[in-house]
C-alpha cells in the first residue's frame, strides 16, 4: 500500500467506521459505489449552518439571508475549482445525478428552445451504452418516446469494456447527443472518452458524462475532457445526499430552456409570460438544497485536502490487491476488467450455484460487511451477462486490505454455509 497515504487517520475522520455492529461485529463498509460515508467535517459543517446561519437564499435582506446566500455561492465556486470549470456559472445545482441528466434530456425537442443544436424529432438519434445506470437510461428513453427520435447504443464485450468496433456506424450525422458513463458502477470500467468526443465532435453532435463513479475518485478536469455536459452526486462524494451537480458550457446553458418553473429562476413574471435569470439561476427553481450545497463545499473540500491523486493511487491499490484476493473463492467469476487497466474501485461478481441476495444477507448477519447486491440500477447490463444479480464491492479513501480480507473470509464462510 502506499506509506504515505495515512488510512487510519482518514479512517478516524468518518464516526461511522468506528460503530460496533449487533452482535459486536466491527463495520465493514464496502459499498461507497452505492453512497458514500461522511467525515467529521462535513457532519459538522451542516450543523454549524443549521443552527447558526440559515436561511433562504437569494431571497432575504437580512444577516443570515446574507450569510446563507454566501455560503451557498461559496459552496459553487468550491464545486467549479474542483472540476475545473471556467466560470462559476456553469455549475447548475440539482437534487442529485438524475435530475441533472433528466434536465439536459428535457432540454432536447423542447419547444421553448430555439437553438438548432437541441432540436429532436423522427429521424435524429440519441446514443448511450449498455453498461449504464438506468438515470442514463430512462431520461433517453422518455426523450425518444416524447419526440419520435430513435435510441441507440454501444454493446459490451465479455471483458466488460465499450464495444467501439461500430462507433462511426453508432454515432452519425443524425446522432444530436452521445450520453455514457465515464466509469462504469457495475464493472468500474472507465470509458475511453476522447476516443468517442472525436467521433461525436466530427458528426456535430453533443456529448454528455455521468460522472458520479469517477468525481469522487480520481482529478475529473471538465475543460481537458472536452465534452458538453457532466453530471455527479454529492452523496458519492462523502457529501450529504439530496444534492447533485450539472456542468455545462456556458452558451449551451445560455440556450436551453429551463427544466422547472417557480420562484428564483424568472427575472420577471407577467399573468401571460415570464423571462427567466441567466444560468444557472435558470435552473435552480424554488428553494435550493442550501445547507446540501454547504455539506457538499465541506466535502469537496476534505476531498482535496487528502488529494484526488493519492485517493485514486490508494483505491487502484486496493483495487489489485481484491482482485487477487477474490482469485482464492472457488466458482468466483468478477463481471468486468480483471485488470487494473482503465478501471477504478468497483468489483462486481457472482458466485457459482449462490444467489447474491444470500452473499450479501450472510457478510452482513455474521462478518459486518457491507456490500450491496442486485443489478445495481444497471438491469441491462446484467442482462447483457445473462446473470439476474452482482455481489458488488466498491472502495474509498477510508478502506483498507483488511478489510478486502475480511470480505474474502466471509465468502468462503458463505461457501460452506451452502456446501
Amino acid at each position: 500500500m502506499d506509506t504515505a497515504f495515512d488510512v487510519e487517520r482518514i479512517r478516524k475522520d468518518f464516526p461511522v467506521l468506528s460503530r460496533e455492529l449487533p452482535g459486536g461485529r466491527p463495520l465493514v463498509y464496502l459499498d461507497s459505489g452505492n453512497s458514500s460515508q461522511k467525515p467529521t467535517q462535513v457532519i459538522e459543517a451542516v450543523r454549524e449552518h443549521m443552527a447558526m446561519h440559515y436561511g433562504n437564499v437569494g431571497r432575504a435582506m437580512h444577516v443570515l439571508g446574507s450569510e446563507s446566500t454566501e455560503a451557498f455561492e461559496n459552496a459553487r465556486d468550491k464545486v467549479a475549482a474542483f472540476v475545473g470549470a471556467p466560470s462559476r456559472d456553469e455549475i447548475v445545482f440539482t437534487k442529485n445525478a438524475s435530475e441533472a441528466l433528466n434536465l439536459v434530456a428535457y432540454a432536447f425537442g423542447n419547444r421553448a428552445g430555439s437553438d438548432p443544436r437541441f432540436a429532436m424529432g423522427p429521424g435524429d438519434e440519441i446514443v448511450i451504452s449498455e453498461m449504464e445506470h438506468h438515470s442514463n437510461i430512462v431520461p433517453w428513453q422518455l426523450l425518444a418516446q416524447r419526440t419520435g427520435a430513435t435510441l441507440k447504443w454501444f454493446s459490451v464485450t465479455d471483458d466488460g469494456r465499450l464495444d467501439l468496433s461500430d462507433l462511426e456506424e453508432l454515432v452519425t450525422e443524425r446522432t444530436k447527443i452521445v450520453s455514457i458513463a465515464h466509469q462504469s458502477n457495475v464493472l468500474g470500467t472507465v470509458n475511453p472518452v476522447d476516443r468517442v468526443l472525436a467521433r461525436v465532435r466530427q458528426v456535430g453532435a453533443l456529448m454528455m458524462l455521468d460522472a458520479s463513479q469517477s468525481v469522487p475518485h480520481k482529478p475529473v478536469d471538465v475543460a481537458a475532457l472536452g465534452v458538453d455536459f457532466l453530471a455527479f452526486t454529492g452523496h458519492k462524494a462523502a457529501g450529504p445526499s439530496g444534492i447533485g451537480v450539472l456542468w455545462a458550457r456556458a452558451e449551451l446553458l445560455e440556450a436551453m430552456p429551463p427544466f422547472l418553473g417557480g420562484g428564483e429562476m424568472i427575472e420577471a413574471v407577467w399573468m401571460d409570460r415570464a423571462t427567466y435569470a441567466p444560468a444557472p439561476h435558470k435552473f435552480e427553481a424554488g428553494t435550493p438544497p442550501i445547507v446540501e450545497a454547504v455539506g457538499l463545499g465541506a466535502a469537496l473540500d476534505y476531498l482535496s485536502s487528502v488529494g484526488l491523486e493519492a485517493i485514486a493511487r490508494h483505491e487502484r491499490e486496493l483495487t489489485a490487491y481484491a482482485l487477487q484476493a477474490l482469485r482464492e473463492v472457488p466458482g468466483l467469476k468478477v463481471i468486468g476488467p480483471e485488470d487494473l487497466v482503465d478501471r477504478g474501485g468497483i468489483v462486481s461478481f457472482t458466485v457459482a450455484g449462490i444467489h447474491p441476495h444470500d452473499i450479501g444477507q450472510i457478510l452482513d448477519d455474521e462478518f459486518g460487511v457491507a456490500v450491496r447486491v442486485g443489478h445495481h440500477c444497471a438491469r441491462p447490463l446484467h442482462l447483457r451477462f445473462g446473470i439476474p444479480a452482482t455481489t458488488r464491492a466498491s472502495f474509498y479513501l477510508y478502506n483498507t486490505t483488511a478489510e478486502i480480507d475480511a470480505l474474502v473470509r466471509g465468502l468462503h464462510h458463505v461457501q460452506k454455509v451452502f456446501a
